[in-house]
């Protein structure tokens, strides 16, 4: 048997655990999921109470979702057995009357003057010949009934009016499996990775959605949901909790105006339920991200929906999608290459999570120098004061930022933190230890006191503190009153 990921076929795959054959569509790889790639729903009916009676009592909707062959099956046995049903009347009533004695056949009634109650009835095979006649209309003009027999006529009315019932059940439910809007929905696309990058300073999750026909969807709408296992403050365990994730397309609500393919928006804010997830979240968690697009056809007016979903192996972080639409000025119109329709460009992406990419940011902001200057002191003074109140503050929030390495296990102090340097998959291409991180983002605000840094004094020449390399030791913590011990000492002895 090949490895696990190789496809196998059908009829031979099975499950090595449990020694059970696989469903149809569902793989090794991809059975622990609700939502198959192609829209079917990976859930399987154990011993419902009452199946088979209730599916009955929904004869209709039963034959709509069963297969063709099962569909068409059904219809053959039910002609079948109307025509031998009421060919077993129709002799019935021809052999109590008496016309099936040898006296009265068809060939000695007009000799002796016998009325039967259905013209030129032998045998059980042309009552059968006559039976599908009637419940057809076919009317040859051989067999006829007569006015002899009343039970006659009313067996040929009741059998015309069930074989045209037969007729109209069997032609609603061919049309509506044909025009079922799961055959529509085979010709709309998702993309087949989903992505996490930038979009504004926000991390957004996004993936793509496409429609191959000319007639479009009218009121076109996507959904997407988390489905994940939580525990609550019960101590309760939800193994398929599912979190609702807001999703739009470029700035807009859910509403899609789906004329091309559009990238659908997912953006990690604080009311995301993916907020506290980082890079290496994402590669550790089990989650599924399931993608829902309905709408109207526009040639049939009936509603549609198309379904796919996202394991975590499936969303690659640090990429977007490539653009697929351009203006062909020879033809005069939009171009969309499909070829293009799952393809992703590697971008420049934070590995930590949206939150802690927040606070950063705000400890960015809560430091930049003033731009009121009213007070005559100059931005390198202003800053130092305010670097001094507030220095322990930026050394605790950056200290909670922290990625596990590549075997997926957290470090200790020296962890990667939130860059403008990225990972393909999780896997990281360059590191940022906690040190140079915290001496480039020093750097921003005009080089203030480090306590990191030996400080000479302005006439030793040490206006800019030396370049830090990533082996440096780290500091666990600094308080103002290191700083200003460390500022004095340093300014009092020299380098």
């Amino acid at each position: 048997m090949g490895p696990a990921s190789e496809t196998i076929p059908i009829d031979a795959r099975r499950d090595s655990s449990t020694n059970r054959v696989l469903r149809p569509g569902v793989n090794r790889k991809y059975r622990k999921r609700a939502i198959l790639k192609n829209g079917d729903c990976n859930v399987v009916l154990s011993r419902p109470p009452r199946q088979h009676l209730r599916f009955l009592q929904d004869i209709f909707t039963t034959l709509v979702d069963a297969q063709w062959r099962w569909t068409l099956l059904v219809f053959a046995f039910s002609f079948v057995g109307s025509w031998l049903f009421f060919a077993v009347i129709w002799w019935l009533i021809s052999y109590t009357h008496g016309d099936l004695e040898e006296l009265h056949l068809p060939d000695n009634q007009s000799e002796i003057g016998w009325i039967p109650c259905v013209y030129n009835i032998y045998s059980f095979t042309s009552a059968f010949l006559f039976s599908i006649e009637t419940q057809h209309t076919i009317g040859y003009g051989v067999r006829t009934t007569t006015e002899e027999c009343p039970e006659a006529i009313f067996v040929m009315c009741f059998q015309s009016i069930y074989g045209l019932m037969i007729q109209a059940f069997m032609v609603g439910i061919v049309f509506a499996k044909m025009t079922r809007p799961k055959q529509r929905s085979q010709t709309l696309l998702f993309s087949k990775n989903a992505v996490v990058c930038q979009r504004d300073g926000e991390l957004c999750l996004m993936f793509r959605v496409g429609d191959m026909r000319k007639s479009h969807i009218i009121g076109a709408s996507v959904r997407a949901q988390l489905i994940r296992t939580k525990t609550t403050r019960e101590g309760e365990t939800m193994a398929q909790y599912q979190h609702e994730l807001d999703v739009g397309s470029d700035g807009s609500s859910s509403e899609l105006f789906f004329i091309w393919p559009q990238i659908v928006v997912h953006r990690i804010d604080k009311n995301s339920a993916l907020y506290n997830m980082s890079a290496s979240d994402m590669l550790r968690e089990r989650f599924e991200v399931v993608v829902i697009l309905e709408g109207t056809v526009e040639s049939t007016g009936q509603s549609t929906q198309a379904r796919s979903s996202y394991v975590n192996t499936e969303i690659l972080w640090g990429h977007r999608f490539e653009p697929v639409v351009c203006y062909n000025r020879e033809q005069q119109g939009y171009e969309i290459n499909y070829s293009k329709f799952d393809s992703t460009l590697q971008v420049d992406t934070p590995l930590c999570s949206a939150r802690e990419l927040a606070e950063f940011y705000r400890a960015q902001d809560d430091y930049r120098p003033p731009t009121d200057v009213g007070d005559n002191m100059s931005t390198k003074t202003q800053l130092e004061r305010r670097w001094k109140d507030h220095y322990s503050t930026i050394v605790n929030t950056l200290s909670q930022y922290h990625l596990a390495d590549e075997a997926g296990v957290g470090g200790g102090t020296d962890h990667l933190y939130p860059t403008r340097y990225l990972t393909i998959q999780g896997v990281p291409r360059r590191r940022k230890s906690y040190v140079a991180l915290q001496n480039n983002l020093w750097n921003l605000f005009d080089r203030p006191p480090n306590p990191r840094l030996k400080i000479t004094s302005k006439e030793d020449g040490a206006g800019s503190p030396r370049r830090v390399s990533d082996d440096d030791p780290i500091v666990n913590s600094v308080t103002v009153q290191n700083i200003n011990e460390r500022s004095t000492a340093g300014g009092g002895g020299g380098a």
